[in-house]
This record gives C-alpha cells, sequence and structure tokens, in this order.
C-alpha cells in the first residue's frame, strides 16, 4: 500500500502537470499535441507538438510539510520539412511568450511559476521533420 504522503506528491505532480498543459492547450492558434503516453498518429505534412514533464529532484529547502518542486516542461515543435525555419520559429517565440519568467498557473491550489524565460533550442533535422525544442523551467511549493 502507499503511504499517503506518496499519494499525495503524485497528486502534487498532477496539477503542475495540468496547469501548464491547460496554458499550452489554450494559446491560439492550437496545434496537434502529442500528449504523454497518449496515442497520437501524425499527419504527414501537418505540424504537430509533443509535450513532455520533467521533474527534478524535489528542494527541502526547509524542515516542515513544504518542499519545491523544480523541473521542465518541454514542449517539442515537429514541423514539415523543407519548409523553413520560420513557421517553427514563430510558434517557439509564442510558447516563450505564453510561458514568461514569473508568470504562475494554479491548478487544484498548486501554483506553478515559470523560473526562467523559456529557452528555444537550436532546430534540427529528424526524418521529414525540422524540430524545435522549447524548455519551460518551472517550480512548485508542494504541502506534503
Amino acid at each position: 500500500m502507499r503511504p499517503l504522503g506518496a499519494l499525495k506528491n503524485n497528486m502534487s505532480i498532477l496539477d503542475v502537470r495540468k496547469a501548464l498543459e491547460v496554458e499550452l492547450n489554450s494559446m491560439s492558434p492550437a496545434l496537434a499535441t502529442s500528449w504523454e503516453n497518449d496515442e497520437y498518429t501524425p499527419v504527414v505534412g501537418t505540424a504537430y507538438q509533443k509535450v513532455y514533464l520533467m521533474t527534478a529532484q524535489p528542494d527541502d529547502f526547509e524542515f516542515g510539510p513544504v518542499y519545491r518542486q523544480n523541473g521542465v516542461f518541454q514542449i517539442t515543435l515537429l514541423y514539415p520539412g523543407k519548409g523553413g525555419v520560420l513557421t517553427a520559429n514563430t510558434r517557439a517565440k509564442l510558447i516563450q511568450d505564453t510561458f514568461k519568467r514569473g508568470n504562475t498557473y494554479t491548478n487544484n491550489s498548486v501554483d506553478v511559476i515559470i523560473s526562467k524565460t523559456p529557452y528555444i533550442k537550436t532546430g534540427s533535422r529528424m526524418d521529414d521533420r525540422w524540430v524545435v525544442v522549447v524548455d519551460v523551467e518551472y517550480f512548485a511549493h508542494i504541502t506534503s
């Protein structure tokens, strides 16, 4: 049986995920999304994004029930190849502008704060796609 603290910790991670995914999903224009552990079949010639929530080791900055959960919300943009870089980079910039450093997103009383300006990595070719990765660093203070 899982201890109650571990269950609450997992729920808090789900709250972090939900807060960030809701914001990403509300961006306009919308972009097809491959969510973690969901089935998704890319459409040839159509752009889409993959989303990953990568958690870091929690930071126990003081004794007590509160800890800081750090991590990266990574959005991988996959655009049809041979179409230039402008469209993918425009979307990456939109993500950077949406998840500005200091912005806060909340789900179930868990505040997720963007800790750094999102990092737009250098694009690269993968199969028939042009790929640009955007890392959005965040933290949340979680009560266990």
